[in-house]
């Protein structure tokens, strides 16, 4: 069978349309129904029940879903085996939601030219739901995502407790002024418990869906706003940037999403350089607030002690 009418059927399964799976595919409606007619043939069932409100499964389509998907995951991973290079025993495809790939991703790859170097790696950024898509139909090996829906047959793995942390360029700022807000869109979760939080901060002149763009934004001209703790950690160490005094705090956690049968033989090293690469984000994290906690307390007591007669 062609693989690619079980691409097709997929992409109507998740799309609920012929119109977008064409329009995902690149091809026309009439050669995405052409597809679907002769998948139904070589079956002997009907697929699909097409309507106004778009396409819907029936009892067969239900009944081959599951098997379309392991058609495409076994061609998918067998045409990635075939490309590995020369002296590499496998390839792992990782994906990483944008706001979360810096420095997580690239300590992962340095981790792994120590820890795995027999292993071939491929990096992609991109939206989380476009990248979980993918790990469920076994185009990727492993997503690194925020808050990702729980679907059958993947597996999802905490990997960091990050948090979103108030910061701004002036030390005394008590409270944010929308006039040099910063506004990055973290998500809906964050969006709704900022806006509880800051009612007043509802309509800011610059906001970005891309945090590293808005950071680099807020520390070029002012201002304020939510960033990775981990991210700034380092600026704030250096003073460029301060913590604002009282503010909320909002979880902002990274898991690690994978199938659940997948081969470990391969993917364990992988998940294991996460790990340490997590593991490593938070004691950067750590160590500078130990470092200025340690040297408040030394000029504290400076201040205080007696000089000896």
């Amino acid at each position: 069978m062609d693989i690619n009418l079980a691409r097709t059927f997929l992409e109507i399964v998740s799309s609920h349309s012929f119109a977008q799976a064409a329009e995902r595919l690149h091809v026309t409606q009439t050669a995405v129904s052409a597809r679907v007619k002769t998948l139904e043939e070589l079956l002997g069932r009907q697929l699909f029940v097409r309507n106004k409100t778009g396409a819907s499964l029936t009892a067969a389509g239900e009944q081959f879903l599951r098997h379309a998907m392991t058609l495409v995951q076994v061609w998918e991973r067998a045409r990635q085996q075939m490309a590995v290079p020369s002296g590499r025993r496998a390839l792992v495809m990782v994906g990483c939601e944008i706001s979360l790939w810096q420095p997580l991703l690239l300590d992962w790859l340095l981790w792994m030219r120590r820890g795995a170097p027999d292993l071939a790696l491929r990096t992609e950024i991109g939206i989380a739901e476009d990248l979980l898509e993918r790990v469920a139909n076994g185009t990727l090996d492993i997503v690194i995502a925020y808050a990702p829906r729980q679907r059958p047959g993947l597996r999802v793995e905490l990997l960091i407790e990050e948090k979103l942390v108030l910061v701004a360029t002036s030390p005394g700022l008590q409270a944010p002024l929308a006039a040099d807000y910063v506004y990055v869109d973290w998500g809906r979760e964050f969006a709704a418990q900022h806006s509880l939080a800051f009612p007043e901060l509802s309509s800011v002149g610059v906001s970005s869906s891309l945090g590293p763009l808005g950071l680099e934004y807020l520390l070029a001209v002012g201002g304020a706003g939510y960033f990775r703790q981990n991210v700034v950690h380092q600026h704030i160490s250096d003073g460029r940037l301060h913590r604002v005094p009282g503010a909320p705090e909002f979880l902002y956690p990274a898991y690690a999403v994978y199938a659940a049968d997948a081969d470990m033989a391969v993917l364990a090293p992988a998940l294991a350089g996460l790990r340490q690469a997590a593991a490593g984000a938070v004691r950067q994290q750590k160590a500078p607030e130990a470092f200025r906690t340690a040297k408040t307390g030394n000029k504290k007591s400076s201040k205080t002690a007696t000089p000896s007669p």
